[in-house]
């Protein structure tokens, strides 16, 4: 990777709604715009994310979209209200970065949930949009949120009937049960919730040994009340709305960098995307799940190393 960078500028968003969106510049002023779209929903920005960007030849923009990271209010507070959080908020949000920050075009740089905000983005907005590289992607299907909430428990028994012994009804959509008592206002429950909900996503989508992983507890209630609101809501978008609208994207260069061995590939989105989706490449990583490894780290900066 780049070697680590600090941000020369930074500031805190008024996005509406009471929410104020945290962001960071870093790189080179003069250099080709790129935004970074995190995880989650709900993991923030990290200073990781800022190298993969040559530094003398991008600017980085990074922000912490609403509700975690250093934006406010935090998801992980006690009592919580979700409602003007939702994946058009978001876009809207990005949009008003970009006009803030007098940027005309960049470059979209994201992974997992940071792949589907940022391709629905780009079938909105893709005259905004020069590049894009995306890795451990979803494209926010149904199937994929039911795989991951409900369908991996067969290779995982002990941790699915752990992970849903906590809901009152185990059968039904498992991110709406898990919601109720995330946003209970008991700190006994809603904290029980989060440390199981977060328990489950270690169980079936291990990251690479050494990342940190849902440290604080208010870190854990946060990504698990953003996850199970926006799966509960599947993520505000008509099933199968990216790659039914992907010739807009027609024209965007962009790599999909995935690891062969990532349990979301069982949906097939990547292929699905990439054979939707007229200039994209799919890169695949041999030996590696959703967490990533050094080899698909390589990838993604052998991309931004491309399009600079």
């Amino acid at each position: 990777m780049y070697p680590e960078i600090e941000p020369y500028d930074r500031g805190m968003l008024d996005v509406g709604d009471g929410h104020h969106v945290y962001w960071e510049v870093c790189g080179n002023p003069d250099g080709k715009p790129a935004v970074v779209l995190h995880g989650g929903p709900g993991s923030g920005s990290t200073a990781r994310a800022r190298r993969y960007f040559d530094p003398s030849a991008y600017r980085v923009v990074l922000f912490d979209q609403r509700g975690c990271g250093r934006s406010t209010p935090h998801a992980g507070a006690p009592v919580v209200d979700l409602s003007t959080n939702t994946t058009d908020h978001l876009i809207a949000d990005i949009e008003l970065l970009r006009t803030t920050l007098g940027i005309e075009r960049w470059l979209v740089f994201g992974a997992s949930w940071g792949s589907v905000l940022g391709l629905t983005y780009a079938v909105r907005h893709p005259e905004r949009v020069s590049e894009m590289v995306h890795a451990g992607v979803g494209v926010g299907l149904r199937e994929e949120i039911d795989l991951l909430s409900r369908g991996l428990g067969p290779m995982f028994p002990e941790a699915f009937a752990r992970f849903t012994s906590v809901v009152a009804n185990p059968d039904g959509h498992l991110p709406t049960e898990y919601l109720k008592l995330l946003l209970d206002p008991d700190p006994a429950v809603h904290r029980k919730a989060a440390d199981e909900w977060c328990a489950w996503e270690d169980a079936m989508l291990p990251l690479t040994p050494g990342d940190p992983r849902f440290d604080p507890p208010e870190y854990r209630l946060a990504f698990a009340r953003m996850v199970c609101h926006y799966w509960s809501h599947n993520c505000w978008l008509p099933d199968d709305y990216v790659p039914a609208n992907a010739s807009r994207l027609a024209g965007i260069p962009g790599v999909v960098v995935q690891g062969e061995l990532d349990l979301a590939n069982l949906v097939g989105s990547p292929w699905r995307l990439v054979h939707a989706w007229p200039d994209a490449e799919l890169v695949m990583i041999r030996d590696t799940a959703h967490g990533g490894s050094a080899s698909m780290t390589a990838a993604r900066i052998a991309a931004t190393d491309r399009f600079r």
